[in-house]
């Protein structure tokens, strides 16, 4: 199924944003992860409507959406999509960065939230301590600010595999995928262009505020220090727990769909 096919456009105070709307019942909204877009979700969309309604939109500057061209928050521009359509409180199901915009709206718009799922993720506040981590995070700044597309790819697509395999080891078709929606999303930006995002801060302090079930999910080839952070999240969470798709690294989603899909599916079905 072409995600791309079916996607819907909701007029943002700041542009178009995307997003694809499809199934019904109750709602779960899917995030993906930072330079991709919600095509990362083909695999699980068709899955999970069949007994759910699921929204997957593009973040602001990702994918089909607009860039920005003036200072906004991931979790404001999701409440605004949510109640443009009048819809939730929803389920928000969180890869990477899209784990931190859940986490980020639970904090700021809790009405619209009824429960979180994080992948590869805890809160904004989380950074990886790890050499391999910091030294791909740096590579990949000076690839973006000099434009050098191929180098940042590269350096990108090792996120993938992760510091403990190499990429023989991952799904040919899944590295493609990734690479094709980062090629996508980078192509919409230029070398030096301002960067309008405001970050939530203070999120982990603020984490007994969640009061939703909340679910913090990791591949288990991630790090420790974020396997650590997931622990941290949910247990400062009134209702938080923690799970592991083996075999995988920080894409568990896109690697193990059906696994995820397990792991997801028994989380919504005992709230």
């Amino acid at each position: 199924m072409n995600g791309a096919s079916d996607l819907r456009s909701f007029p943002s105070a700041d542009g178009d944003l995307a997003y694809r709307d499809t199934g019904s019942g109750d709602l779960v909204v899917l995030l993906h992860s930072g330079f991709v877009d919600h095509r990362i979700w083909d695999d699980h969309v068709p899955v999970l409507a069949e007994r759910y309604r699921v929204i997957a939109p593009d973040t602001r500057g990702h994918g089909f959406s607009a860039n920005a061209t003036a200072p906004f928050r991931w979790a404001d521009d999701l409440a605004a999509l949510l109640r443009h359509l009048d819809a939730g409180p929803a389920v928000l199901v969180g890869l990477s960065m899209g784990g931190v915009i859940a986490t980020d709206t639970a904090l700021e718009h809790p009405g619209l939230v009824r429960a979180v799922v994080t992948a590869g993720a805890a809160t904004g506040d989380h950074r990886y301590t790890d050499p391999w981590h910091r030294e791909l995070e740096e590579t990949m700044a000076r690839a973006l600010a000099a434009g050098d597309v191929t180098a940042w790819l590269d350096a990108f697509l090792r996120l993938v595999p992760g510091p403990a395999r190499t990429a023989d080891a991952v799904d040919p078709d899944v590295l493609r995928r990734v690479r094709e929606m980062a090629l996508h999303t980078l192509s919409k930006h230029g070398p030096g262009e301002k960067d309008w995002l405001v970050r939530v801060t203070g999120s982990f302090d603020r984490t007994g505020e969640i009061r939703v079930p909340l679910l913090a999910v990791n591949g288990s080839l991630e790090p420790a220090d974020l396997h650590a952070a997931a622990e941290r999240l949910a247990g400062a969470v009134p209702d938080g727990r923690t799970a592991t798709i083996d075999g995988t690294g920080h894409y568990s989603a896109l690697e193990r769909p059906d696994a995820f899909n397990r792991v997801l599916l028994d989380f919504l079905e005992a709230l």
